[in-house]
């Protein structure tokens, strides 16, 4: 039996004969693709370690818990946090790094906007958060959005207004102790 066709007309009022859309459909079934995986492929930047990278997991404002999928490379539903916490800014990783707890190394991300999960953007480092996760390190990188007009200028943690640098550290305290972990 031969597969079902369809005309399609073309500019010029001339036909062309395609396959049917469930041909279409099955066919791009068949074929495997692959995709990049964020941690693994996506370069870490060429002006790293000053300009990098990062990929964004969970966007500012979310009380949900994104993280990657080691496996497979997509964003997955982690858990609903706790409380009134909500991420004061975007949260991710940084690409082709590895952290004592056997994850990217995190990064929080202050920027103007939240953005996607499964995004990337460029991110220059102003601070460091040391925090302990069950015994190991979990260091969080601070950094600000490297191509956002209101945050890049900043170069050092200590430059950001007081407030801003309070709800961050509000946010990692009241985080850590609602999932029983600790900040240095």
């Amino acid at each position: 039996m031969a597969p079902a066709v369809e005309a399609v007309k073309k500019e010029g009022g001339s036909f062309q004969k395609v396959p049917a859309l469930n041909e279409r459909i099955l066919s791009s079934m068949s074929r495997r693709s692959v995709a990049a995986h964020p941690w693994h492929d996506l370069e870490i930047g060429p002006g790293a370690p000053t300009i990098f990278n990062c990929v964004i997991e969970i966007p500012r404002g979310s009380k949900v818990k994104y993280e990657l999928d080691k496996k497979t490379g997509l964003i997955k539903v982690d858990r609903v946090l706790y409380s009134s916490v909500v991420y004061p800014h975007n949260y991710g990783f940084i690409p082709r790094t590895l952290c004592d707890d056997s994850d990217p190394l995190d990064v929080l991300v202050i920027m103007q906007e939240p953005v996607i999960p499964g995004c990337f953007l460029r991110a220059k480092a102003i601070g460091l958060m040391p925090m302990i996760d069950q015994g190991e390190a979990d260091d969080k990188i601070i950094a600000v959005c490297a191509d956002d007009p209101e945050y890049k200028h900043y170069n050092d943690i200590k430059e950001l207004p007081p407030h801003r640098l309070a709800e961050i550290r509000r946010f990692f305290e009241d985080y850590k102790k609602n999932e029983n972990k600790r900040l240095l």
